[in-house]
């Protein structure tokens, strides 16, 4: 049988940061970055009013800005050769985050099938945000639905890996989950969890998850 691993970006693929935090970074505006996350993670403002929030934060941002916070921020080890490892099974990777998508897409380029982010406009900015493409907890699993429908599969041949209530529908979707460095609210809902800075070592135990799913 053929699987979906559906990773998240912040926090699970990247260790102890998020896409958003290492843009700002790059701007200087790490002081200004916090306040958004602080404010998002207490529920004060939702996807939308966060994104038009950075969006008008990186007002100067540029390619080159983009590819040095991609490349500098503190990934975990191991995610290329995990990829290609479940493409070598005939299994398929894709990546759902929040964060924009000019930044979720770069990881196309270590070999996932499909990287889905909330949609900005390119870099350098010249257009606001459109609200209908960012997305939402909700959203995710509208995301993941159509890459099952895209692949011939269903939700339980996915297997998600994530970090932060805002996985927890994409949890409760799928058959098996992995919370990687979660929060104890996913961790609490996840069938294994993972502590570490390895994705490989996360991925070991979806072993036994293949069986699981196979027998489902």
């Amino acid at each position: 049988m053929t699987l979906l691993h559906l990773f998240d970006l912040d926090g699970t693929l990247m260790y102890g940061s998020a896409a958003p935090v290492e843009i700002s970074r790059q701007l200087g505006l790490s002081a200004e970055i916090a306040e958004l996350e602080r404010a998002f993670g207490a529920q004060q403002m939702g996807p939308h009013e966060f994104s038009v929030a950075a969006h008008a934060l990186w007002a100067e941002l540029t390619p080159a800005h983009v590819r040095a916070a991609f490349d500098g921020a503190p990934w975990l080890t191991g995610i290329r050769e995990v990829w290609q490892e479940i493409r070598e099974r005939g299994d398929y990777c894709a990546v759902i985050s929040l964060s924009p998508s000019f930044f979720v897409e770069l990881l196309l380029e270590w070999g996932a099938h499909a990287a889905h982010g909330s949609v900005f406009p390119a870099v350098p900015f010249t257009r606001p945000v459109d609200a209908a493409g960012i997305l939402t907890p909700e959203g995710k699993v509208m995301v993941a639905d159509r890459l099952c429908a895209q692949f011939g599969l269903r939700r339980a041949d996915c297997i998600a890996y994530g970090d932060s209530p805002t996985d927890s529908m994409l949890f409760e979707a799928v058959s098996v989950s992995v919370a990687v460095n979660a929060r104890p609210y996913l961790a609490e809902r996840a069938t294994y969890v993972y502590e570490g800075r390895d994705l490989r070592e996360a991925y070991r135990l979806v072993g036994a998850a293949r069986t699981e799913v196979q027998a489902s």
